[in-house]
């Protein structure tokens, strides 16, 4: 009995440490329990462990043998591959790992940083990277940095220093966030705001214009300042009265003689009228006497652009490429003439203020060069801008702003430019996405407007320097070749190759001026052609 409670305990000894095994070599041979003899008992009672029935045996007791493979050899297992212990890092405040601080960073300005670099990467070159989406970047981006350095971190691990305007804690839900974000901005609301107009979308007159040559490259459209629009309708003249409504045909070529009328450009005394012709020459006409009064000769191609320096100099463009300036008071009118462009010269444009510095010219031709002259030296340009990339014939010049130019560009360019023509710096660009034909200020304020052809044959109003576009003025079937301003600044006419003629009120007039200077309605309410 004895023997048999001794070897009792021998099961539960025969895995503890310092059990003898069955092999010499350390190799496991088999999983048999090996027998502890009563001698050793003494050495291994310090690392003995009596299980008790009402607690759980420890858990190198009760692990399940291993399984074995048919042939008997044990299949190892994952759970018997050691293990690596992680080393236990000492314990601080901060933690093991680093969490953000929501309290020390903006949420909202985050996301405009994130948004703005994932812009930033994707940008390709784009002249039409709207100026008006740019200013509003910059705007949102001052209202959210309150006028700080744009280094604004995503993620932030520690709080900023007491008193830095970022010190405060963010708001945990977004209409808090939203809330924040309209105090941020309260200050501009006690600011006086701009309304922005109604601009009509709708053309305030339409007249017919049969046999209107469909001609990039010319101008057959003006308006003066006693308020008679001029119009060139093949080779025929005509000049309608917008007060009384009155049409009278100023000239009328055979058809036999095959001449066209090429370009139109009115005097600023408004009396008389330069008319260029396809047969190479310039007449100057008295509208009030009806008559011609000369003939100007010297170019050697059609006279296809007009522009008046004064009321007694004007200056002439032809297809040959050539541009000549005349003296309406000398015998010999011709004063100079100079040879910039290779191509058809298709806009000219002086300045309208004339003052100290003198007033400067501004030519646009086929070779998809715009130059600038100097009226004090028009033997050579004084900058010649190669930044168009097709016809540059749309030209005006700011009536606020003395050295300040838009030009247009044709069916490959399309775009706007603004120009420093004292120092022929391009300003800002804007691509229109179609053919640009003419370009007119407003006289009253901040305001461009542009008629194009391919693709859209519209008119855009655009608003000075955001380039925003305030209105989009369709009508014409094809492209609006030609644009002309009302004296008082008001009504734009545009003429386009779908052989119409429409009055467009979109520019504001902020001086008070008399009714019937500004009564459109009357005058040719019965006749509703020009001819």
């Amino acid at each position: 009995q004895r023997g048999r409670r001794d070897s009792r305990p021998s099961r539960k000894l025969s895995r503890l440490p310092g059990a003898p095994c069955a092999s010499s070599s350390g190799s496991r041979a088999s999983s048999h329990p090996v027998p502890v003899r009563m001698d050793d008992l003494p050495r291994m009672l310090p690392h003995l462990q009596i299980a008790s029935p009402l607690s759980p045996e420890p858990a190198h007791l009760m692990r399940p043998p291993p399984p074995r493979s048919p042939r008997g050899s044990p299949v190892p297992s994952s759970s018997s591959t050691p293990r690596k212990r992680m080393a236990s890092s000492p314990a601080s405040p901060a933690g093991d790992r680093f969490i953000p601080n929501r309290g020390a960073f903006d949420i909202a300005v985050s996301q405009f940083e994130i948004a703005r670099r994932r812009d930033a990467e994707n940008a390709h070159v784009d002249y039409n990277a709207s100026p008006a989406k740019e200013e509003y970047k910059r705007e949102l981006a001052s209202t959210l940095y309150r006028g700080q350095a744009q280094s604004n971190r995503v993620l932030a691990f520690k709080s900023t220093p007491t008193g830095s305007p970022r010190s405060s804690p963010a708001p945990a839900t977004s209409t808090v966030s939203l809330r924040v974000l309209y105090s941020l901005n309260k200050d501009s609301v006690n600011l006086p705001k701009r309304f922005l107009r109604k601009v009509p979308q709708m053309a305030e007159r339409i007249l017919d214009a049969p046999d209107l040559i469909d001609d990039y490259y010319l101008n057959l459209l003006d308006w003066n300042q006693d308020n008679v629009l001029v119009i060139a309708l093949g080779s025929a003249v005509y000049l309608w009265n917008n007060t009384d409504g009155q049409i009278t045909k100023l000239l009328q070529e055979p058809q036999e003689s095959g001449m066209d009328v090429t370009s139109v450009a009115w005097c600023p005394s408004g009396k008389q009228l330069m008319v260029g012709t396809s047969r190479a020459t310039v007449e100057l006409w008295d509208t009030t006497a009806l008559k011609r009064v000369r003939s100007l000769e010297g170019h050697s191609a059609r006279v296809g652009a007009l522009a008046w320096a004064s009321s007694t100099h004007c200056t002439s463009g032809s297809r040959a490429g050539d541009i000549k300036h005349h003296d309406m008071r000398a015998p010999t009118h011709s004063v100079s003439a100079s040879q910039a462009h290779t191509q058809e010269v298709c806009g000219l444009k002086w300045s309208c203020a004339q003052t100290q510095g003198g007033s400067r010219l501004a030519s646009g031709g086929n070779d998809n060069l715009l130059n600038i002259w100097d009226d004090r030296k028009t033997s050579s340009p004084t900058f010649t801008l190669t930044r168009h990339t097709s016809a540059v014939k749309g030209l005006a010049w700011a009536p606020w702003q003395r050295s300040l130019l838009a030009s247009g560009g044709g069916t490959a360019d399309r775009m706007i430019r603004f120009w420093n023509a004292a120092t022929g710096q391009c300003l800002n660009a804007v691509d229109t996405h179609s053919q640009v034909c003419a370009l007119q200020w407003s006289q009253h304020d901040q305001e461009l407007v542009s008629s194009h052809g391919f693709t859209h044959n519209q008119l855009i109003l655009w608003r000075y320097p955001s380039m925003v576009k305030l209105a989009e003025l369709s009508g014409h079937t094809s492209r609006v070749l030609h644009l002309a301003q009302s004296p008082d600044g008001v009504t734009v006419a545009s003429a386009g190759a779908d052989e119409t003629l429409r009055f467009w009120r979109i520019f504001n007039n902020t001086r008070r001026v008399r009714e019937d200077h500004l009564d459109l309605h009357n005058g040719i309410t019965h006749a509703r052609t020009i001819r």
